[in-house]
């Protein structure tokens, strides 16, 4: 191979994009990434990774302003709010050099610029590479994936202006704290910046035109979320309608119609967090066979477009819209070229998590869901005001939930909200996987005293032989 003939070119060095290409490393593949701006692509620097490292910020906020409940007392609790982002951009930017280092030490190269298909040459693939300086340079390979990712949906009167306006982008880097915020949309991320700015001490409205906040969640779930968010002094509006946004320069002020009556709030900042679009422009899909759906590539199962030898994974790809699914499908996708047996991925298994306080964390059916898919069903509930660790840590509302297929015993879903529900969901994301029943999962031992009781016991209560509730 030349210094620009590869076996897969990469377009995108997102979570999809460099895993990719490090797995096409693994199995002995000359690979190329083509990235734009930044490796890591939105998950380390502007979305999962400096998400969190906000959201810690603000756990501590809450802990140090509850010091009583555990017999402390302190003065003059205060924080530096700049100190709190940099921080947050700092993580980001340690992840971002960490993959550019493995990308070396996997001898991948990194070609910095705007890729796009570009025809064909022979039996290669083109794909053309233009820098923000110096001049464009044509890369070929038999194979291309497109990890292109996706960005923030903009709605007219809503566009982010930067100051009063903001997406994701300026909420994760704002010059001060505002005193009062609205938040549109109450998915996970507009859930998750609710979240951090309340704990903080910003006055928070969270808006949503669903009937309830994280729609796509177990309805229990939803309404337990909603139950702790007010309990914080959250403001939460459903079933809303957003009005035409009226603008100061200091303010604005925002009209929402719940149930025909209007009221209208003036804050200092709006969030605009009603979903993503995928970039499909501008990569050279016009004439090819690539279709696309809703801003989406459409691919099959193994992630192949509708053009030979052309490939698409991760949010371009479209929903679920999760880093964890973009990475699965780029080591599935380059095993299939090279060969190998793969199988494809079942979303009913993929883990859904939002670290809002408290965090929720969800796999496969809900309950309302399995019922309409045909299956009847055992449900089993535990709360953890009856586990002894979540008492211990402070932390005693939330709840587990278990979904199960009645006639066969197999895990069909299970969905939590509580103090670190998002590191315990994967017991049941490898329930799912494995096709374990209620039999295997009755007889798991767990840990004493642990959150992750509250799993097992909530097996248990499924087939009514909750022992603790």
């Amino acid at each position: 191979m030349s210094g620009t003939d590869f076996d897969i070119i990469i377009v995108g060095g997102g979570p999809g994009g460099y895993v990719a290409a490090l797995r096409a490393a693994q199995l002995g593949l000359s690979a190329a990434v083509v990235e734009a701006k930044h490796l890591g692509g939105i998950c380390l620097n502007w979305g999962c990774i400096p998400t969190k490292a906000l959201l810690r910020a603000s756990e501590i906020n809450h802990l140090l302003h509850d010091l009583g409940t555990y017999g402390f007392s302190a003065e003059k609790v205060g924080f530096d709010f700049s100190k709190i982002v940099a921080r947050s951009r700092a993580v980001s930017q340690q992840l971002s050099g960490g993959v550019a280092h493995l990308l070396k030490k996997a001898k991948v190269p990194v070609f910095e610029g705007f890729g796009k298909l570009d025809g064909v040459t022979g039996s290669k693939r083109k794909v053309l590479v233009t820098p923000e300086k110096g001049a464009p340079v044509t890369l070929t390979a038999k194979h291309v994936i497109l990890a292109t990712g996706a960005r923030a949906r903009v709605l007219p009167g809503l566009e982010p202006d930067g100051k009063l306006i903001w997406s994701y982008r300026e909420a994760l880097v704002p010059d001060a704290l505002p005193r009062r915020l609205l938040v549109i949309g109450s998915g996970a991320i507009g859930s998750e910046f609710a979240s951090f700015y309340r704990n903080m001490g910003s006055e928070v409205t969270l808006v949503e035109v669903a009937p309830r906040i994280l729609p796509v969640e177990d309805e229990e779930i939803s309404a337990l979320a909603r139950k702790a968010f007010e309990k914080q002094g959250m403001r939460v509006l459903t079933s809303a309608k957003v009005g035409p946004l009226r603008k100061s320069d200091t303010d604005v002020t925002v009209p929402v119609e719940v149930n025909g009556k209007t009221e209208e709030f003036t804050v200092d900042r709006v969030i605009s967090a009603v979903g993503i679009v995928g970039n499909v422009e501008k990569i050279g899909l016009e004439g090819t066979k690539i279709k696309t759906d809703r801003t989406h590539v459409v691919t099959d199962a193994l992630c192949r477009t509708g053009e030979p030898g052309v490939y698409a994974i991760g949010d371009l790809a479209g929903a679920p819209w999760l880093a964890h699914k973009a990475s699965h499908e780029a080591v599935m996708c380059v095993d299939a070229i090279a060969g190998k047996q793969v199988h494809p991925i079942d979303i009913t298994k993929i883990p859904g998590c939002t670290y809002c306080r408290p965090q929720i964390a969800s796999v496969g059916y809900t309950e309302a869901r399995a019922k309409e898919a045909g299956y009847k069903v055992r449900v089993g509930k535990f709360p953890l005001l009856a586990n002894g660790k979540a008492l211990a840590m402070g932390e005693p509302d939330g709840l587990v939930k278990t979904v199960f297929d009645a006639q066969t015993g197999e895990l069909l879903g299970a969905h939590m909200i509580g103090a670190e529900v998002t590191e315990m969901i994967q017991g049941y994301v490898i329930a799912r996987t494995g096709e374990l029943t209620e039999a295997e999962l009755a007889e798991t031992i767990f840990p004493h005293p642990t959150i992750s009781e509250s799993m097992h016991e909530a097996v248990l209560a499924a087939y009514d032989g909750a022992l603790h509730f």
